[in-house]
């Protein structure tokens, strides 16, 4: 028998990832798109161009499943909100499906990530978890006695918008917030106190790189300090506390087994993790400091396209 297959799209902030995936998760085909300032329409363009790539490359695909940086109502799947696209009040589930002609699923994209990490990665054999996926912004998944919670709506989870310093900065996009975990420890948190860091210290590679006329991104900073660059190592230690002090408050609140961080920024591996693995020591009640682990996500950026793939591979099995 030949193995079930279906598309899995992870649409995030900046950009999308999708794949052709089997039922024992092996990718067959990956699609990549980029966007950034995309109009409404647009945007819902080329997520259909996306799924048509795979489709072409797979035409035996049973169903498409999105996850998408949104409050996504579960019953109806629309997208009631979202603070980094143009999706507020969008129909999703049901225009794509008008589009594609094909069974479509979609679920916040961070609890699909938190899904593959469930099922395979690294909270399997956990009843109880919380993802946090660490990008443009930082998206949220809890999982509590085995099952995801999406809250009343399914618009529940929001963990990136948990504040954690009541007169911080503006939050990101359209969040009314102030001092929100996103806009202190995202990765596009990584990109601007590297971009400081690096004006105050002009001879660094970090400062280097800026007076080449680069743009100092997360990506560019995590490069860096992996080369050793004593300034880009700084901004991940300083981003790494902050993340340390709001998954203390996290642990605190729902009690887990398992705190998974993933996401592009979650590239920067210890050099993020160990500064907020040491804030948490410091900061969390004394039951979870020896028992809660903070681990990196087993699929790494991946992990939202294989959940939204899992996603759909379970809707649709037989029975």
């Amino acid at each position: 028998m030949s193995p079930r297959r279906v598309i899995g799209i992870d649409a995030g902030g900046t950009k999308l990832l999708g794949g052709v995936v089997d039922d024992d998760l092996a990718v067959r085909h990956r699609v990549h798109r980029l966007w950034r300032g995309a109009e409404r329409q647009d945007l819902l363009d080329v997520m259909v161009d996306a799924v048509e790539e795979a489709r072409a490359a797979a035409p035996d695909v049973a169903a498409v499943a999105f996850g998408i940086p949104s409050l996504v109502e579960r019953e109806t799947g629309a997208s009631l909100f979202s603070v980094h696209l143009p999706l507020e009040g969008v129909p999703f589930r049901a225009w794509m499906e008008e589009r594609i002609a094909m069974p479509v699923l979609v679920d916040n994209d961070a609890n699909l990530a938190l899904l593959a990490e469930v099922r395979a990665g690294s909270a399997q054999g956990a009843a109880d978890a919380v993802m946090l996926t660490l990008g443009t912004g930082i998206g949220g998944g809890i999982l509590a006695g085995g099952r995801i919670q999406r809250g009343a709506r399914g618009a529940g989870a929001e963990l990136g918008h948990v504040v954690v310093d009541l007169d911080g900065p503006p939050c990101q996009g359209r969040c009314p917030g102030r001092g929100c975990l996103e806009v202190m420890a995202s990765g596009s948190a990584i990109g601007r106190e590297g971009a400081d860091a690096a004006r105050r210290s002009p001879s660094s590679a970090l400062g280097r790189r800026l007076g080449a006329g680069a743009e100092i991104t997360g990506a560019v900073v995590t490069e860096l300090a992996h080369e050793g660059d004593a300034a880009a190592r700084s901004v991940l230690e300083l981003v790494g506390r902050r993340l340390g002090a709001g998954i203390a408050g996290l642990v605190n609140l729902l009690d887990p087994e398992v705190v998974v961080v993933g996401g592009g920024a979650a590239a920067a591996g210890d050099l993020l993790l160990d500064p907020a693995r040491a804030v948490f020591a410091e900061r969390v009640l004394p039951p979870h400091r020896e028992r809660v682990e903070i681990r990196p996500a087993h699929f790494g950026p991946e992990a939202g396209m294989l959940g939204a793939a899992i996603l759909a591979l379970e809707e649709d099995r037989p029975g």
